[in-house]
């Protein structure tokens, strides 16, 4: 065997010492280094950071716009209220105002004129106890009682009642009505307008107001 000079391994440690072509390169970076980690997560991170912005952005802009809604719709939600006969409504669930006291009407059948009160909603405003219009109650002898809206069915303008005559007159023009509001003469196109009336608890006098187009034979409500 030929000596081989010192410090030159030989060709086969050489060969056994080199790395082959599919051994791992020494630079290639570790899957498990920190940095790779790191780099990982960042997006995963990111992620979630903008899901929790997302939500946080919808409340708070969530409570201008209902705080807007409810103010918005607030005169509708009233208005339905009282127009139920809720505990805040002047009208009961059938419509009718509370007008006067069975007491107050005199046992001879002598028609009496009362003003009529209601809670008036304009927009966001209320305006509560406000003169909506006047009627005639007067007490029959059973008891019942009857009402008439004042409005002169010929033009509108106001009817009074006639002690001496006994009778409903309009000095607008004439027009004259018995005391069941049956008209006793030509002028008006029909009688006066009678209103529906009830007795609640046998002393109070309610009645659903309403008032209805003049100059027509017919009865044509325009507002309650």
């Amino acid at each position: 065997m030929t000596p081989q000079p010192a410090g030159n391994p030989s060709p086969e440690k050489a060969k056994r010492s080199s790395p082959g072509p599919d051994a791992p390169r020494s630079d290639t970076p570790s899957s498990h280094a920190p940095g790779g980690a790191l780099s990982q997560d960042a997006p995963r991170r990111n992620f979630f950071s903008q899901i929790l912005a997302f939500f946080i952005g919808g409340l708070i802009l969530a409570v201008p716009v209902a705080s807007g809604l409810a103010f918005f719709f607030d005169p509708l939600f009233r208005r339905n209220r009282g127009s139920s006969g809720g505990s805040d409504a002047r009208r009961d669930a059938g419509g009718f105002l509370r007008v006067a006291s069975l007491a107050s009407l005199p046992d001879n059948g002598r028609p009496q004129i009362f003003t009529v009160y209601d809670d008036l909603v304009d927009a966001w405003n209320k305006f509560a106890n406000q003169p909506i219009g006047r009627v005639f109650l007067r007490k029959l002898p059973d008891g019942s009682v009857t009402a008439f809206n004042v409005r002169c069915p010929h033009l509108g303008c106001a009817v009074d009642f006639r002690p001496a005559q006994n009778d409903y007159f309009c000095p607008c023009h004439m027009s004259a009505f018995n005391l069941d509001g049956r008209k006793e003469n030509e002028i008006p196109p029909r009688g006066m307008d009678a209103l529906d009336v009830k007795v609640k608890n046998g002393t109070e006098v309610w009645v659903r107001y309403q008032f209805f187009k003049a100059g027509t034979p017919d009865k044509i409500a325009v507002s309650a």
